[in-house]
């Protein structure tokens, strides 16, 4: 069974291959020994922190395989950022040029540093084993954590945030990046990644822009990168699109990638899951795939399984072996969501 679970302390050596697996641009996990303990940490805090509103609680989360016993993906949550860091983005507008005198128009694209997701929730951190990158399981994966935010709404902020991996190539160049390097920062696109997932952001403050971008004076090659998704990132994009997340016009100040956002309360996952009580029996036959989690925090679980779901009923029988794996027992309370 693939269990969904809280990091623990344990987790620790899965994590850092994990962070060594995925490359350049993963910038939430930095190949870094002690910013990864201390992630667990933090997330071990926030699980079992009393919450009245949303602060910088950070809500790691594992898959397991409980056959094997290992760790094969990763997907998180942040509750509020930008709230102790600076959280950076470029805001795309438009100015305006028009002279009567010599009836000429001109619309230029600009870009913008900005912190306008200072607040937000933050759906990060969506990482899957290649071994187990088949059936569902990625969908599970990203799509568990619209239960975890249904069910502990008051935790998060009331938008929600994903940040799209920009264009890069093998070796981690992004041809968004050169640009900045050239003119304002002097490192080059891994340094600067690496720094930001480490944290330290104050050389963004020191040597970004302090004005607004045209976009006409970049590079082509990086003009035609802005907005565009790293090939990888498409599938994980399409599925945050059909959960009714849009693109506001703001792009990652590294690579150009695209950030989405959708109200909590309008997400589809969210609005689709709907909760039952727990009886613990034989199964009924069902051909329907369901993500199912339970209602805890610290003791938070969630998988997939095939369940016959009543419409009307706000009941479910479950198998003893599903009833373990999430920790439920009789009378207890699930949240499922179509897969």
């Amino acid at each position: 069974m693939l269990i969904i679970r809280p990091i623990q302390a344990g987790d620790f050596e899965a994590l850092y291959q994990i962070a060594e697996e995925s490359g350049h641009g993963f910038t939430s996990l930095p190949v870094n020994a002690d910013l990864l303990r201390h992630k667990i940490a933090r997330a071990e805090a926030s699980f079992v922190k009393t919450v009245d509103a949303p602060f910088d609680e950070g809500y790691l989360m594992v898959l397991e395989d409980t056959d094997t016993r290992e760790v094969v993906g990763t997907c998180a949550i942040e509750a509020a950022v930008g709230m102790e860091d600076a959280f950076y983005h470029y805001r795309l507008g438009t100015e305006v040029y028009h002279s009567e005198q010599i009836d000429v128009r001109n619309e230029v694209e600009t870009l913008t540093l900005c912190h306008d997701y200072t607040g937000a929730a933050e759906m990060c951190t969506l990482f899957l084993r290649e071994a187990y990158r088949k059936g569902n399981n990625g969908r599970m994966l990203s799509r568990s954590r619209f239960l975890f935010l249904a069910q502990h709404a008051k935790r998060f902020g009331e938008t929600v945030i994903a940040e799209m991996r920009g264009v890069s190539d093998a070796e981690g160049h992004s041809p968004f990046y050169g640009w900045l390097q050239k003119h304002f920062l002097g490192i080059d696109f891994i340094q600067a990644d690496y720094l930001s997932g480490l944290g330290k952001k104050a050389f963004m403050a020191e040597m970004m822009p302090r004005n607004p971008v045209y976009v006409c004076l970049l590079p082509e090659e990086a003009q035609k990168v802005i907005g565009e998704v790293h090939t990888n990132t498409r599938p994980a994009l399409s599925l945050l699109q059909a959960e009714g997340f849009r693109c506001r016009g703001y792009v990652d100040i590294f690579d150009g990638g695209p950030t989405v956002e959708c109200r909590l309360s309008d997400i589809r996952g969210v609005r689709e899951s709907r909760l039952l009580t727990v009886d613990i029996g034989d199964m009924v036959e069902a051909d329907t795939q369901f993500i199912i989690s339970n209602t805890q925090l610290a003791n938070y679980r969630a998988t997939s399984a095939a369940l016959a779901v009543d419409e009307k009923s706000e009941h479910i029988i479950i198998s003893p072996e599903l009833a373990a794996g999430l920790l439920l027992a009789k009378g207890d309370q699930i949240r499922i969501l179509a897969m």
